[in-house]
């Protein structure tokens, strides 16, 4: 009984402090390497060690063709486009405001619920969105931001990358997948690594050996591919098991405030009274939002 409570205070501190940390690093890797080539290179070899840890702990390989197509399908909303966009769109943003940004998700997945599913709204929910959508309207609308080059464009790019995630876990909700997670993971980063080395290739990326990467880039890489991709996941699924989606829930509003605290402290970021106002705002109708009873 203690090694289990310990095990899933362990796998909150990964989704919460590794999570919030991936914007970092894709952040440091991102002004060094181009976008599609840092992220394809990322799922690839990610994909790999979740195959290798499925075979290892004797996970059943096989795979439908329907499976195989709605893997893809999933990849493409939640890596391909989802994740490979966002990278390129933080050229343009602030980790620690990519962060805050990527924290709509759950107001997007509502209201794709409410299109899809028509489940009617509850009065918690309805808080949310409202705070939702003041907290982002204040974000958004800073002078430092409308005034700057490209980053309304890395804005407007990151928030259809939240769309397209958001999409994503409605459809993966209803989808037949592989019962294993490490296989179905392990497929979506295959297939994502593949789809985004050809992005690459195409539009003419400058591809690297690792070798010639700067120190803190190779650092990043690595945390990214080994916690980020397999130590965090894993940690994500195994407390879909054994605790409650609300509980799992609540690193929508931790990532950003470790991803904001982790810019600022070690990439200088600048972060305005008008931001700390419209981070409480937001996280506090993300907090209603996921905090709701779940019908």
């Amino acid at each position: 009984m203690k090694n289990s409570k310990a095990l899933i205070i362990l796998a909150f501190i990964a989704i919460y402090v590794i999570w919030g940390s991936t914007y970092l690093f894709n952040k440091i890797a991102v002004t060094e390497l181009p976008p599609f080539f840092l992220a394809s290179i990322r799922f690839f070899v990610a994909g790999i060690l979740m195959i290798l840890l499925a075979i290892i702990s004797k996970q059943n390989l096989s795979i439908s063709k329907k499976q195989l197509s709605n893997s893809v399908i999933a990849s493409f909303f939640f890596l391909i486009y989802g994740n490979g966009v966002f990278v390129w769109a933080l050229r343009y943003v602030d980790s620690g405001f990519g962060a805050l940004v990527a924290s709509t998700q759950p107001l997007f997945v509502l209201f794709l619920l409410r299109l899809i599913d028509r489940k009617p709204l509850q009065k918690k929910s309805i808080i949310g969105v409202c705070l939702g959508m003041i907290g982002m309207y204040i974000l958004v609308s800073q002078q430092e931001l409308t005034t700057s080059e490209g980053s309304l464009l890395g804005i407007f790019m990151m928030l259809t990358c939240v769309l397209s995630w958001s999409y994503g876990s409605v459809f993966v909700s209803k989808a037949d997948l592989p019962k294993s997670f490490m296989v179905t993971t392990g497929y979506q980063m295959l297939t994502a690594g593949f789809v985004l080395s050809i992005i690459s290739l195409s539009i003419n990326e400058r591809w690297t050996s690792p070798l010639t990467w700067s120190t803190d880039v190779q650092l990043s890489m690595f945390l990214l591919i080994f916690f980020g991709g397999v130590i965090a996941f894993s940690a994500f699924n195994y407390l879909l098991k054994v605790v409650s989606p609300e509980k799992v829930s609540t690193s929508a509003y931790v990532n950003p405030v470790i991803a904001l605290f982790m810019g600022w402290y070690f990439l200088d970021e600048v972060f305005t009274t008008q931001s700390i106002i419209a981070s409480v705002i937001l996280l506090t109708g993300v907090y209603f939002i996921t905090s709701r009873k779940r019908k």
